[in-house]
Parts: C-alpha cells; structure tokens; sequence
C-alpha cells in the first residue's frame, strides 16, 4: 500500500468511527423512540412526596436511577428516603424542580396528600414525563378525567398505585367469572377495615393554632386546598380523614378492593350512586347527618352499571367503618370474609366467590365448590412478581402500556370517589352521567363533581 494510500484509509477510518459514534452517543430518549428511553437503559426518576408510600414506590423502582426527590416536609419518613438516595438533588416545591431538571427527568412518582395528587401528575405529563400516581388518582370526579385525557394526549406512560392490579389474584377472578364459575354476576360487596385512623362528622376544625415545624412548607402542603392553619391533626397525621385532603376510606381502599370487581365485570360508568352514613354509639349503629369537614366513620355506598358486554346489570356495595355485608348461608361456620383488610363477594346466578383485599386468595364459596371447579386456562398476561412499579417501567421503556395505565384506572378512578360524592349528599340515589360527568337531578351535588382551588392552584 502507497503512503497516499495509507492516509486515505486512515481518514476513511476516522470519519467512519466518527459516524458510528454520531448514532451511539446520543440522547437516550431518541434511542427509544417516541420520547421512551431504550430498553437497555435505566430511567432517571423524580419522586414528590417520598415520604411513607413515595419512599416505597421508589425502592420499587430500585432498578433505575433516582435523581430527583421533591418532599414539602423533609424531616420524619422523608429524611429516610431523602439519606438513601444522596446523589439525588432535593426540592421543596414540585414546579422549581420539574423546571430546573426537566431535561434530566424522565418519569415522576407522586405520592403526596391526595388533594395534591392532580396538579402535580399533571404538571408533569405536560412535560411529557410518564407519571406513576398513588391512588386514588384524584381527588375529583374531574380531575381523574382531566389526568386520563392528558395521558392520552401527550402519549405517556401512566400507572396508578393499585398494586393488586399486578396480582395474580385479581387475574383469576376475571378468568374464573368470565369462564361462567358462577354465572351472571348481578350483585357485588366490597368492605373494608378502613378506617384505622380517627375519623367523623362529628368533628370539626381544631381551634388552636400551633407553630409550623421547621422542615415543613405549610404553603405548599395546602397547596390547591382552601388555607387554614397549621395543625399536627393534618399533617403528620389523619390527613386522610379531611374533606379538604383526603378520600376517606373509599379513596383509601377503594381502588384496591372494588378493582377485581371493575376488572372482571367490564364495568365503566355507574348510572346511579347513593350514599349513607353512620356512627356507632352504645351498640347501636345510627344514622348521621354530614357535617363535612371529616369522612364520616361508617358509610355504606350502592352503586348501579348498566348491562354491559354480554353481561347483565350489576349492584356493587361498597361497606366501610366495620359496616358488613349478610354473610351468605353457603359460607362454611367459622370460616372468614376477605383478610384483615376487607374483601369482595360476588353474587352469581349459579355461585359465589370471594377475595380478599387486592384480589387476593379468590375461592368459589362453598369450598367443595372450589375443590370440584377445573379452572380454565390462563388468558391475562401476568406481570412477573407482581411488581405493579416494575410494570411500569417496563412500560416507559418499551411504550406497551402498564396494566392499570390511566385508560383503565381513569374511569375506575373516577367511580371510587363518585362515591364520596354520594357519601357527601347522603340518603338520596344520584343519578349519573358518566361521560358528562353530570349529577342529571341534583344540582347541589353536581357542583362538587369539580372542587374548587385555592388561587394560583388549578387546573
């Protein structure tokens, strides 16, 4: 080989390496392709509210990179997540840090108060960040839309923290009901322990008002919620008890409990709701008239759908605060309904079923019914260990959607606390529109299907 010729393949051999290293480095994002990182690439995640639940999720998503975390409090459960991940640069106020790591974020976990829960997952979808949202998703009837719509939109990947969703459980209660187990399905329970914390209509806001602890921005932590002073009744504490912040104990366990039942009956929209509430005094359940400060410490909720898919109309209960259903004949003495937390009974022409919280331990009722039954085949993909956080990374990489993705835990969402609004306005059947999001005969009702916020908060 000449010398000219050596130097012309050298050159050669240098802007061919510089090609090569023109389509290997470069941004992660475009590797993916619409926006998702490659598979083979870990996620740079943000978590706001990393506190209890937050810190959780995070250690979930182990996997990947934590970049961000963003806490209104950074003493208590938060400090510990905050001292796991030191690397991560730290925020009080999610908007400051959606805008100074923008193009260093690629997902966000919320898992604040659950009247935060819209404002931020929105603000991060916007971005285009792919969002996991602790349930109940919102706060709101609308603002479950609102999130649901601009998943869509903006065409990221979404997941709602209903872990059993991720279960093997919830998964043979669809293949089992859909096999005809127990024939058509018209009526549902779903109960629960809930609450565990103090919670009643019958109290009202504190009086006195106490100094804000150090670490905490009171300002951000009311954030769309109507100001009030600071109280340790609020926070650390029973927010989930207040009207202004929490969801009660439907919002609690709601979205854990009636999900099987969601799933498996194919429903949507309710067409009816209507709400009662009680207090237990002296041995003796009594009806309550709200207050609506705080949930009230007993409710019963019934719901109606339409026939649907092949399947006839439906009744789900929904019993809370030690409120339970008729235990049924068929259930052999002694024997338990749903785990420590609740469960769920399905009514069938032709049998019962029964689970337990997050679809958990399905069996036909009674048990020689379970022990005859030849169970089908299995249909739904299953998600490996039931890792409801990994799901959703997966999906953020390889842009097939997450299990309960917003299409899906939207609209359920958006049932469980179209039955606090029921809870709300109790002893009268509200009747709905669901694609309206419209209380068609009771305006005082309707007013509440979107919450007001505080300036500078909305949607």
């Amino acid at each position: 080989m000449t010398t000219q010729a050596r130097k012309v393949s050298r050159r050669g051999f240098v802007r061919a390496s510089a090609a090569v290293a023109a389509l290997t480095v470069v941004p992660r994002h475009v590797l993916g392709g619409e926006g998702r990182p490659s598979t083979g690439e870990r996620l740079n995640i943000a978590g706001v509210g990393v506190g209890g639940m937050g810190g959780n999720n995070l250690a979930a998503c182990g996997t990947e990179n934590v970049v961000a975390l963003c806490d209104v409090d950074a003493g208590g459960y938060a400090a510990k997540t905050i001292a796991k991940y030191p690397k991560a640069k730290v925020y009080k106020d999610f908007r400051v840090m959606l805008d100074r790591e923008e193009k260093n974020i690629d997902a966000v976990v919320v898992a604040t108060p659950d009247h935060s829960h819209a404002v931020i997952a929105l603000a991060a979808i916007e971005r285009g960040k792919h969002v996991y949202v602790q349930k109940p998703l919102a706060h709101s009837v609308h603002e479950a839309r609102v999130l649901t719509e601009a998943a869509r939109k903006h065409k990221v990947m979404t997941q709602m923290g209903n872990q059993g969703h991720s279960g093997d459980g919830a998964r043979l209660v669809c293949e089992w009901i859909w096999d005809g187990a127990i024939g058509p399905v018209r009526e549902v329970h779903c109960w629960t322990n809930r609450p565990v914390w103090p919670q009643s209509v019958e109290v009202g806001q504190p009086a006195e008002t106490l100094p804000v602890p150090e670490t905490l921005d009171w300002d951000l932590w009311i954030g769309p919620a109507a100001m009030r002073p600071y109280h340790p009744t609020y926070h650390p504490g029973t927010w989930r008890a207040w009207w202004d912040f929490g969801t009660g104990s439907l919002g609690d366990l709601g979205c854990h409990i009636m999900d099987p039942a969601f799933w498996a009956l194919k429903l949507k929209y309710p067409v009816s709701v209507e709400g009662c509430i009680s207090t237990y005094w002296k041995g003796l359940w009594e009806k309550t008239d709200p207050k609506n400060e705080q949930y009230p410490r007993s409710t019963i909720v019934r719901y109606k759908f339409p026939a649907r898919d092949g399947m006839p109309e439906v009744k789900l209960t929904w019993w809370d605060g030690g409120m339970m259903p008729p235990r049924p004949e068929a259930l052999e003495p002694g024997r338990r309904m749903g785990d420590d937390d609740g469960g769920v009974l399905f009514v069938g022409d032709d049998g019962l079923l029964m689970c337990g919280c997050y679809g958990k331990s399905p069996r036909l009722v009674p048990e020689s019914r379970m022990k005859a039954y030849r169970q089908p085949a299995p249909t739904l993909e299953r998600v490996p260990g039931g890792n409801h956080e990994q799901d959703w990374v997966r999906a953020c990489k390889d842009g097939k959607p997450a299990c309960s993705n917003f299409d899906y835990s939207g609209p359920f969402a958006e049932t469980v606390v179209m039955g606090n609004l029921a809870i709300r306005h109790p002893y009268r059947e509200l009747l709905w529109d669901g694609e309206k999001m419209e209380v068609t005969n009771d305006a005082e009702a309707n007013a509440y299907v979107r919450r007001q916020y505080r300036q500078g908060w909305s949607l």
